[in-house]
């Protein structure tokens, strides 16, 4: 069966950052990965380039306000940076299910009167 290859924005393995060498894995926490997305200025969020024609950090001058790169339009839910830090993998651990060992029964207890 031939599969169709993703589009180049739709490209997350295994719920993974795949650019970031230590980014944390959203596998198992409910938490999907998004898509980036294009601000209201026209800058291309949470696609890992950091580079945008329109962003205010390549067009700076004396005149341009610090603020306006400020608020919840210049993160990505789920590709940034914020997400390395200790904080945030904790977040994301208490999220994922428990896995049970690969010699535990994972709704039983074998162990019971077994002593």
């Amino acid at each position: 069966m031939k599969q169709e290859k993703p589009e180049k924005d739709e490209v997350i393995l295994d719920e993974t950052i795949p650019h970031q060498a230590n980014a944390p894995s959203f596998k198992g926490t409910g938490i999907k990965m998004e898509a980036p997305f294009v601000n209201q200025h026209g800058v291309i969020i949470g696609d890992s380039q950091y580079a945008s024609s329109n962003s205010p950090l390549e067009n700076w001058s004396k005149e341009t306000d610090p603020a306006v790169m400020a608020g919840e339009e210049w993160v990505h839910p789920t590709n940034d940076i914020g997400w390395n830090t200790t904080e945030n993998r904790e977040l994301l651990e208490s999220k994922r299910r428990p896995q049970a060992s690969p010699f535990m029964h994972p709704t039983k207890d074998v162990s019971k009167c077994s002593d």
